[in-house]
């Protein structure tokens, strides 16, 4: 089976800001979805945020990382929690078993043909070894902070990285 690669598209009208992710999404992507999240803590008149998972067929941990960032980056300055859309039933046991309904409201739908906003693809952001490094482990810290099972799955991981992070070069 051929993976589509991971795509990020993103809309912004009347206050709903729509972002959508496709195919593979994994950690290359995550210098996009960090620049997104820093955008939307500094975006006026944000009235809400939904994510649509329809179109993806994995997302690594990484990227979750920072979806959880998207719903931190917004917490106290809508009046509901982001949305995430998701139609693959791996990729929301993967939602249910990283605690993303305590920060996200969660709704399954199948992708059907709608009037959609039109969507922008955003370019990915490059991002060298070491911006690469500080962002899986920034995105593993907020996993960790999720809930237990986050914490007891994820530790090690941080732990590598912030030795890595601190041994001499």
């Amino acid at each position: 089976m051929l993976i589509e690669e991971g795509r990020i598209k993103a809309a912004f009208d009347s206050g709903v800001f729509v972002l959508k992710l496709c195919g593979d999404v994994r950690l290359t992507l995550c210098a996009t979805l960090d620049t997104q999240a820093q955008r939307l803590a500094a975006t006026p008149g944000l009235t809400a945020v939904m994510i649509d998972l329809r179109e993806a067929s994995n997302v690594d941990s990484t990227a979750l990382g920072f979806l959880a960032k998207v719903a931190m980056a917004v917490k106290g300055r809508l009046e509901q929690p982001p949305t995430i859309i998701v139609d693959n039933p791996d990729v929301r046991q993967m939602l249910d078993v990283m605690g993303f309904s305590r920060f996200f409201t969660l709704l399954s739908a199948p992708l059907a043909p709608s009037a959609e906003l039109p969507m922008e693809e955003l370019p990915e952001v490059p991002a060298d070894e070491e911006g690469m490094r500080q962002r899986i482990l920034e995105a593993h810290r907020i996993l960790m902070h999720i809930n237990e099972h986050n914490r007891e799955q994820f530790q090690p991981l941080v732990e590598m990285l912030e030795t890595h992070q601190h041994a001499p070069s």
